[in-house]
């Protein structure tokens, strides 16, 4: 690994800092999961029951229905609109409470926050997501509860969306954000 000396505004001169993989990854993104988690496996435990109850809810209220989602995309149902506007306004609500009460995770670690800047970037990207939610009838999101249930072709749009992601990867710092 490379050690690489970095200045930090403080009384102290310099200080050494292992520049990781993680470390180098994180200059790039824009949220930056500090967990000093001391029991992984415990709370991916934690997690993936959550996951899984949250698939099992995905399924039961027909979102990952193919044709469901085509009939949101016709405008023939107003069913997509009612889960989609439900969730932003659940959404919503529960980050105006981790705001106000400064909620923590379920290991306890404080959750931060911060203000997101808008850019035409996420218009495109925006619009490219769409078109392929349409294309596919599947929304990346609840993808693998869509395999879950059985219907493996959409194994090709979990392919698709990897290669897209990393699509963006290789080309994000030429891409307008």
């Amino acid at each position: 690994m490379l050690v690489e000396e970095k200045k930090i505004k403080t009384s102290a001169p310099k200080i050494k800092i292992e520049d990781t993989d993680y470390e180098v990854r994180s200059q790039n993104a824009m949220c930056v999961n500090e967990s000093t988690l001391d029991k992984p496996l415990v709370s991916n435990v934690k997690y993936s029951l959550l996951g899984i109850c949250f698939g099992i809810l995905l399924v039961k209220s027909e979102v990952v229905s193919w044709f469901r989602i085509q009939e949101m995309f016709r405008l023939q149902s107003f069913h997509m609109y009612g889960v989609i506007g439900s969730a932003v306004i659940v959404g919503m609500i529960s980050v105006a409470l981790i705001k106000r009460y400064n909620s923590k995770t379920i290991e306890g670690e404080r959750i931060h926050l911060d203000a997101k800047k808008f850019s035409k970037g996420q218009i495109f990207g925006g619009l490219i997501f769409g078109l392929g939610w349409a294309i596919t009838g599947a929304c990346p999101g609840p993808i693998y509860a869509i395999i879950g249930t059985g219907a493996t072709v959409f194994v090709a749009t979990l392919l698709s969306a990897i290669a897209g992601t990393w699509v963006y990867g290789r080309f994000a710092n030429k891409l307008p954000h």
